[in-house]
């Protein structure tokens, strides 16, 4: 299993469609930023899945994720996910929004509601507060260290 591969099953960055090679002319699709890629050698312009769905709903306001899949072949799945992450948000006015996935309030993008985000970053903290102080109490298997008294480390040869 290559490194592609294995960041489209862990849901990673590949997974939406970064164009690598050129499709005119074989050559290196450099990153330009906002899902845009161009080609080194002769400067064609290619977009991945966030760029293009970006794009459409420049142009197209109020899309839903059904009316993009059709229009462009980005699945409905990828474009949940790209709200999930924050990267793209429902419009205002619109009839279908996305839930917090803690007290099921409406949110127009991410998991969390600005309040349920603050409660989960500050129950993140407080664990990261209680391994710190573990490892610090921490002693390992064999007990505390007795030094050698009178013993040298090092010894000089002159």
């Amino acid at each position: 299993m290559d490194r592609t591969e294995i960041l489209e099953r862990a849901g990673g960055m590949d997974s939406y469609n970064i164009p690598r090679v050129c499709k005119n002319c074989g050559g290196v699709m450099v990153f330009k930023g906002v899902g845009e890629y161009r080609c080194e050698e002769c400067g064609e312009v290619d977009y991945d899945d966030y760029g293009k769905v970006r794009l459409y709903i420049e142009e197209h306001r109020g899309a839903t994720a059904a009316e993009i899949e059709g229009a462009i072949g980005v699945s409905q799945r990828t474009i949940r996910k790209l709200l999930k992450e924050g990267r793209l948000e429902v419009a205002e006015g619109s009839k279908s929004f996305l839930t917090c996935e803690v007290c099921g309030k409406k949110i127009r993008s991410g998991q969390y509601c600005p309040e349920c985000e603050i409660n989960v970053h500050r129950k993140l903290e407080e664990k990261q507060r209680e391994l710190a102080q573990k490892s610090k109490n921490a002693q390992g298997y064999s007990g505390p260290q007795k030094a050698e008294e009178g013993q040298r480390r090092f010894r000089r040869d002159s």
